[in-house]
């Protein structure tokens, strides 16, 4: 008999860069979003129910626009675009799989995906459908971690699992620093105090007054986050203490 997972819903952010192919630099790689999907309908499988935000780096950023000469405001809403289209890439190869899922975005889109409801968002986890938000918080100046602490906030996540290229949080950076520590727990005082760039500050203080733990980990790391998930002792977990 398996143990229960610690975990009954979780939210997971994923940049857009996860979703691109490292060496070609291809914004959205076939394979890589196949091996994502494999990776979620585990996570499904385990009887968890799972959300996800993705961010549109691969395609554009509102700050990047900015620097060429677009505004600010339109260059924001042009990412949040963006994370759509990585959005519905991760669906369709998602349902190629046969997980069943939803795309829910901020900024009203009928004939691409559903509006955000919390509501129906709730509704769709609890049928077991993966629920991917798109388009951000709807509102420029705000990153999409924001979103994704909003979004666990609201549909009352256990917790915040944020997918990256290194196996948690250091003490510094371990690719400049070869004493750099990973810490395997630390409290969201702890974190601020010593300036660890976990999310950005709005990010982190929704999930701080949320009390929603922050699971920072290597999610290219074969069967990381099914390790994750289970309890194991991986990455670096943020939380109340």
């Amino acid at each position: 008999m398996t143990n229960k997972p610690p975990y009954k819903r979780v939210l997971l952010k994923l940049s857009g860069e996860a979703l691109q192919n490292q060496q070609s630099g291809r914004s959205l790689d076939p394979l890589v979003l196949g091996a994502i999907a494999e990776q979620l309908k585990r996570v499904r499988e385990m009887g968890i129910e799972v959300a996800v935000v993705v961010g549109g780096g691969n395609i554009f950023r509102g700050l990047t626009g900015e620097n060429s000469g677009v505004d600010r405001t339109t260059g924001d809403h042009m990412g949040m675009l963006a994370t759509v289209i990585n959005s519905l890439a991760l669906q369709s190869a998602l349902e190629k799989t046969g997980v069943h899922t939803r795309v829910m975005t901020a900024i009203a889109i009928p004939s691409v995906a559903e509006t955000f409801i919390r509501r129906r968002a709730l509704r769709h986890l609890e049928k077991g459908r993966i629920v991917i938000f798109g388009a951000g918080t709807g509102n420029p100046f705000f990153t999409t971690d924001s979103a994704a602490a909003l979004r666990a906030s609201e549909i009352k996540a256990d917790a915040l699992i944020k997918g990256t290229k290194v196996d948690g949080i250091y003490s510094a950076d371990p690719e400049k620093d070869p004493d750099a520590v990973r810490y395997e727990r630390i409290s969201y005082s702890d974190a601020l105090q010593q300036r660890l760039k976990i999310m950005d500050a709005a990010a982190f203080s929704l999930c701080m007054e949320n009390r929603i733990p922050i699971i920072v980990f290597n999610f290219f790391k074969k069967d990381e986050i099914i390790r994750v998930l289970s309890g194991e002792s991986v990455g670096t977990i943020v939380e109340q203490q």
